[in-house]
This record gives structure tokens, sequence and C-alpha cells, in this order.
């Protein structure tokens, strides 16, 4: 089930695939979905659910595995990866793809006034709390306390000694 607010501005280019399992996607109100944006039921039962005035920008992809929360007045750069799943991989007998998923760690909850930088990852049982800024390149697993600022993961520069 897809439900979008009327006020809600959701790009024709996005691309939002309804669930066969029941899984809800909602999107509020004054939230905008930007071009090239994948939301896809995937790896649980869980739901989606978008908050007010959130923005998310082009190129993210967003599964819905063990749900995934997202609070209100978020901003989400570009390149973004949510992925609240894990896929089994313990049977060295079969193929991974054939294996189905591990158990979930919760999902992922974004609280209220959130900053994810560009390029992140979001990982099954994280928890962003509210006014944390994550910077560009992060992978986050974990508990990101409330106003904390979580630095991307630093590219040496060209010529710089290790």
């Amino acid at each position: 089930m897809i439900i979008i607010h009327p006020d809600a501005r959701v790009s024709a280019l996005a691309d939002i695939e309804d669930s066969v399992r029941g899984t809800r996607i909602e999107v509020g109100a004054r939230s905008v979905i930007d071009s090239f944006v994948k939301i896809k039921p995937a790896g649980g039962n869980g739901d989606l659910v978008i908050g007010e005035r959130t923005v998310i920008n082009s190129g993210c992809v967003l599964y819905t595995g063990q749900g995934l929360r997202i609070g209100n007045d978020v901003a989400i750069a570009a390149n973004c990866t949510f992925a609240p799943v894990n896929h089994a991989y313990q049977d060295k007998s079969r193929p991974i793809n054939q294996q189905g998923f591990l158990p979930g760690k919760g999902g992922i909850v974004i609280e209220d006034d959130v900053w994810i930088g560009a390029n992140c990852v979001v990982l099954d049982g994280a928890v962003l709390r509210q006014g944390c800024v994550v910077g560009a390149g992060s992978v986050v697993r974990g508990e990101v306390a409330a106003y904390t600022i979580v630095a991307g993961n630093p590219v040496r520069q060209i010529g710089e000694r290790h």
C-alpha cells in the first residue's frame, strides 16, 4: 500500500514499488522525493514511513526490510542507501541469493531534524537521534546520539603520506 500525502511532491522519475506482502509506504505532507529515488519493499514485512517536510535527494535507495521510519524535517543528500535488512550467507552448500534473510535488528529509525550527507549507507539497527548530522560517505550501523556530528570516512589526498 502506497500512501502519498496530497501536499507531498514525488518526482515522476522516482520509482516506488508497491508491496506484494502488504508493506505500507507512506510519504508525509510537504515532503519531497526527488528523481531517481528507488523505494523497494524487500527483505521483510516492515513499513516505510516518511514524516513531514523531509527531502530525499536524487539517487537514494530505500529498502523497507524490517522497517524504516524517517521523521520530520530530515534532509537526505544524494546517493544514500538505507538497508534495514541482512542477507543470510552461512550455508556454504547454497548460493547466498537463495538463502533468504537473517533475523532483523529492529529496522532503521531516523528521528526529526537529521541531516544525512551524500553517499551514506545506513544499516539495519541504526538509530539516528534528533538533530544529529551524518557526514558524507559515512556508514551507520548503530545509534548516533542527539545533536552529534558523525564525520565521513576520510579520503587521502593525492601525494599525502600514509
